[in-house]
């Protein structure tokens, strides 16, 4: 129990699944400009590469999430991964920007599952503060992938813009190694299935629970709608950033996200959960703000750094708090519900701000758009959500 929970081989595979749930999008973004040169699409058709990927999640995830209680985890997530792995590669033979979309679709169906079994799994092994600590290193793991993939994949496509999709192929291989290392909690289909559910939707059904699902929601609207898809073309069109440069940037701020993220059990003893979640909440405001006005280098890191720590902060606490409503016999169906929420907020963000971005007239409408969702969020927090 001394042990420090990340070295726990249980914990460290959950890592890479938790990798490659966030390469579906931070790993191509860079590369958007040249998708965008390259299909010869506008600017605000880029956003369906990231709704294409997402919207399977939408409908999906539930049921996995059902499934893995009744069927065991691994029973989903390894074939999950298999089809992630070999849609996501068979994209770099994508001759047009349709066919690309419907691979991308498909793509999106394998990672469905991948951002909810991670969480399930944590809150499987763990409890108490050792549950904090797990999801806490979880959530800067993800901040690490998110701050690699960037640069990784704003390296590979100055080579072409195909050259990031070549990456989820290594899913398929972790399949394996999942089937035979990973140790997880037996399923329990003892319940009758009308119980099952009822007693879900009774663990689900409060307004706190509510809450953080509308939270999750809007913070999506911003990492998807007006970060991953916009920062990447206010760069290049304003500061003429190449997409390495582009990945350096972003990694900067999920570099952010890891650090603050790491320590947020300290930071949980210091401020009650719905603080921390306010001052997250400040950062996204600030950043989002900063982001529309910015006009070199140094007006565009500030924003960066101020987005990370709004990531660091937010998330790990939502996702430890969501785990808090969730038992065991009904815990993966309770996270996949979450994750069908996040993947509205994937789905949808790209399309709402690339609406204000069109209708605004400038790439300064899209992070206003990101202000007015941080400042709904503040609301939600404060009307719905109890410390």
């Amino acid at each position: 129990m001394n042990e420090p929970v990340f070295r726990d081989r249980n914990l460290q595979l959950i890592f890479i699944v938790t990798l490659f749930a966030v390469m579906g999008v931070a790993s191509i973004a860079p590369a958007f400009p040249q998708i965008i040169r390259h299909f010869n699409i506008g600017e605000h058709e880029v956003g369906w590469l990231i709704a294409a990927f997402t919207l399977p999640g939408v409908f999906l995830t539930p049921v996995t999430g059902v499934l893995a209680d009744r069927m065991g985890r691994k029973n989903i997530l390894i074939p999950s991964l298999i089809l992630f792995g070999i849609a996501g590669f068979c994209c770099i033979f994508a001759r047009t920007y349709h066919f690309l979309l419907i691979l991308r679709f498909f793509q999106g169906v394998g990672a469905a599952s991948l951002g909810s079994m991670n969480v399930t799994l944590i809150g499987d092994l763990y409890s108490g503060p050792r549950r904090i600590e797990a999801m806490g290193y979880n959530v800067s793991v993800l901040s690490i992938g998110t701050a690699g993939y960037p640069a990784i994949g704003g390296a590979l496509a100055l080579l072409g813009w195909y050259f990031p999709f070549m990456l989820p192929i290594l899913a398929v291989p972790l399949g394996t190694v999942i089937a035979f290392k990973l140790k997880t909690p037996g399923p329990e289909a003892t319940q009758e299935l009308g119980v099952y559910l009822r007693n879900t939707w009774k663990n689900i059904n409060q307004r706190s629970v509510w809450g953080l699902f509308v939270l999750n929601i809007l913070a999506f609207f911003l990492i998807y709608g007006a970060y991953l898809t916009y920062l990447p073309i206010l760069m290049e069109t304003r500061l003429h950033s190449t997409s390495f440069t582009i990945g350096l940037i972003m990694s900067l701020a999920s570099g952010t996200m890891a650090i603050v993220s790491a320590s947020i059990g300290k930071i949980n003893r210091l401020f009650d959960t719905q603080s921390i979640i306010i001052i997250g909440i400040g950062f996204y405001l600030a950043s989002m703000t900063l982001f529309a006005f910015a006009s070199s280098y140094w007006f565009i890191v500030l924003p960066a750094l101020l987005y990370g720590f709004a990531q660091g902060l937010v998330l790990p606490t939502i996702q430890t708090l969501l785990l808090g409503f969730a038992p065991y016999r009904q815990r993966a169906a309770f996270m996949s519900l979450n994750s069908m929420v996040l993947r509205i907020g994937q789905t949808a963000g790209p399309v709402v701000i690339g609406f204000a971005y069109a209708t605004g007239g400038g790439i300064q409408y899209a992070f206003l758009g990101g202000s007015v969702v941080a400042v709904i969020m503040l609301g939600i927090v404060v009307g719905m959500v109890r410390k």
